[in-house]
């Protein structure tokens, strides 16, 4: 089924290792039998923008047109496409195809598959091509990872959900953090770390913000309606804790100790990871002694995504973000760079790439 709007896809991408994004024009694949091709209005800007068109892991794949966090509105349909018809409003995550017969597809945790996620940018896909991501003005992608955005769901708003949001959500969801009464710990309070304090106040949870600065506390207590803030580096704040935590879901990318946090934690307490510091350094007594638990999880496969949308739907849980036009996306990637965002930049696809 090819189309006009097949033909050319404008972008932004990263030619080199400087990282510099600027306009850059491709072919996406003709829609077939089983896609939709999503017409992007919004974009988030993840980390992980910084770090592949930066070749930070040595396996970029130029040009790289970044943008895991995608949502817009469906322009065309294959002809055995079942679940969206064109004007809905979709989402598009971190990965765009999988095997679709491992035991982790088929239990909608594709992220996990066997036989290797194709992720949505700067990956091989099926056909030898390079996957290309939502810095773009549209995305062809088969309906199973496509997901649909709740009616009267702010666009711009539901882009970081499709990273961010998800990335959280699953292993709260996966470690029972839905508790009501439960006490929560969020270490970081960025991109991540505002979601799972959101998310926890929805699920009805006592929440603790530790974080490095104390100036984020105004924002942590009176705008994201934590019950607590903590200065990590406060040993006496720190101590007040101990062990009086559930959970601590750990967003931090960045060098970090781990001692203190696992002190907090209650006996068979649960510390997730979801952020990517270089190596752990903590004592192994303290797991023992504590029956503590310690876990990694990485964004989450269509089952939940579809899942935590609906829940942010229902709950009108809205990340806060920081919308720009793509002329400004690589001050903006600086500026992730030095944590200097509240809390997530989107790019204004629809209004800005022309």
């Amino acid at each position: 089924m090819a189309s006009d709007k097949s033909e050319n896809c404008l972008a932004w991408a990263a030619k080199d290792e400087s990282g510099v994004l600027s306009p850059y024009k491709f072919k996406r694949r003709d829609v077939g039998k089983d896609d939709i091709s999503v017409k992007i209005t919004h974009c988030g800007i993840c980390y992980a923008d910084v770090l592949y068109t930066r070749n930070k892991f040595k396996k970029s794949l130029y040009p790289v047109v970044p943008g895991h966090e995608i949502v817009g509105t469906v322009q065309e349909v294959g002809f055995d496409v079942q679940r969206f018809k064109i004007g809905d409003h979709v989402g598009v995550g971190t990965f765009i195809n999988s095997c679709r017969d491992c035991e982790y597809c088929n239990d909608g945790l594709e992220v996990h598959c066997a036989n290797g996620v194709i992720t949505t940018f700067n990956s091989v896909d099926v056909d030898g091509t390079i996957t290309k991501g939502g810095y773009s003005s549209f995305i062809v992608v088969h309906e199973r990872y496509c997901h649909r955005i709740p009616d009267g769901y702010p666009l711009a708003l539901a882009a970081p959900l499709l990273c961010a949001g998800i990335t959280v959500y699953t292993p709260m969801i996966r470690h029972k953090m839905n508790q009501p009464g439960k006490s929560l710990g969020v270490i970081g309070l960025g991109g991540l770390g505002h979601m799972a304090v959101k998310f926890g106040k929805a699920f009805g949870m006592n929440v603790t913000v530790f974080s490095t600065s104390i100036s984020k506390k105004e924002e942590a207590l009176n705008l994201l309606g934590a019950d607590n803030f903590v200065v990590s580096s406060d040993t006496e704040q720190m101590k007040a804790l101990d062990k009086s935590l559930d959970f601590i879901i750990d967003t931090a990318s960045g060098e970090h100790p781990f001692d203190p946090y696992i002190t907090t934690l209650k006996t068979a307490g649960v510390l997730v990871l979801v952020g990517a510091p270089s190596e752990m350094k903590l004592t192994p007594l303290k797991l023992l002694l504590g029956m503590i638990s310690i876990s990694g999880s990485a964004t989450g496969g269509t089952k939940h995504t579809q899942e935590m949308l609906d829940f942010c739907g229902t709950h009108k849980i809205y990340p806060k973000v920081e919308v720009i036009p793509i002329q400004s996306v690589n001050e903006a990637l600086e500026r992730l760079i030095k944590n200097d965002v509240k809390y997530r930049f989107v790019i204004d696809i629809e209004n800005s790439l022309k």
